[in-house]
């Protein structure tokens, strides 16, 4: 089991980026790189870290947590629907089928909570009771459990853009996705949430909510992107879950939490997490994939360019 003393030794050593020759060029999101190859994609995870719609920095191990607690996932729900996973050649690496994404995100929400401008609690607590075109009754408080989950689609965000607000009615006014299409990502993504809170709780933690990535293959929906990590979804501990407090989370909203704390809410210079808290993160991100997994978080060499290139290769 990696100690506090072995996460801080490994924070200047965290994977930032790399560079394969030859199966470029690469194309660079907020915490991955991605490489074409022909039909397939390469992805990297690495130990970048977002929010606000920003890089903030890097947390040492997050790439290999995302990049297996996925692979794990896409295992879990293979029946509910298929997946773009091809073969995982490195603990950062997912040889994935090239699919063309859709134009929305899914973001499926059980619990009125979250600090983004496009939170379901900050919209809520500002008055609005129709968020994303979804009633809501009066009088709920922060981190309550809603009625019954509720998908929240918004547009893609790309290149730092904030994702705008998007109904079920728009979706399909505006063509984005064809109406029978969007019925299946619907019946799609409540099924894998619903699957996710299952295995969360027995995990002794809830699946808060959770953003699926759909994409088509030959006209045919998969689940693409990285799904039900504690980057793409929000996790609490079961046992600190009580109305009215703030539960201890096992996601990247700890590490949001503490830059709204420090004033910063994606405006300017970020200011810089010490090495102490980097840590922390990095804790909570193992904790996560340990207890949904059952299985103890033991790093791979720290990848490089040459091996993953030949892994891939080979």
């Amino acid at each position: 089991m990696l100690t506090h003393q072995d996460l801080l030794k490994a924070i200047p050593t965290a994977l930032q980026s790399v560079d394969l020759d030859g199966f470029g060029p690469k194309e660079q999101g907020k915490v991955r790189d991605m490489y074409r190859l022909d039909d397939r994609r390469i992805l990297i995870t690495t130990d970048r870290v977002s929010a606000f719609d920003r890089v903030l920095g890097v947390v040492p191990f997050k790439g290999q947590v995302l990049n297996q607690l996925s692979a794990w996932w896409f295992e879990q729900t293979e029946d509910i629907v298929k997946n773009h996973v091809m073969a995982i050649p490195d603990p950062n690496v997912t040889i994935a089928r090239s699919a063309d994404p859709l134009p929305v995100e899914v973001v499926v929400r059980g619990y009125i909570t979250g600090v983004t401008k496009t939170a379901l609690w900050t919209l809520y607590d500002a008055g609005d009771r129709r968020p994303y075109g979804i009633p809501l009754p009066d009088g709920l408080q922060k981190n309550d459990p809603l009625p019954e989950p509720i998908i929240t689609p918004t547009t893609k965000a790309e290149k730092g853009g904030h994702d705008e607000r998007l109904t079920r009615a728009e979706i399909l006014e505006q063509r984005l996705v064809e109406p029978p299409l969007w019925a299946e990502i619907e019946t799609a993504a409540l099924a894998l949430f619903k699957r996710g809170q299952v295995i969360a709780r027995q995990a002794g933690l809830i699946l808060v909510d959770t953003k699926y990535e759909f994409g088509l293959v030959d006209g045919q929906l998969i689940l693409i992107d990285e799904f039900h990590t504690p980057d793409s979804s929000r996790f609490w501990k079961l046992d600190t879950y009580q109305p009215g407090r703030e539960p201890e989370s096992f996601d990247k909203e700890y590490l949001r939490h503490w830059f709204a704390d420090q004033g910063y809410r994606g405006d300017g210079q970020p200011p810089v997490m010490p090495d102490e808290f980097v840590a922390q993160v990095a804790a909570r991100y193992i904790a996560a994939f340990e207890q949904l997994t059952g299985q103890e978080f033991v790093p791979g060499e720290q990848p490089v360019a040459e091996r993953i290139a030949r892994n891939l290769a080979g």
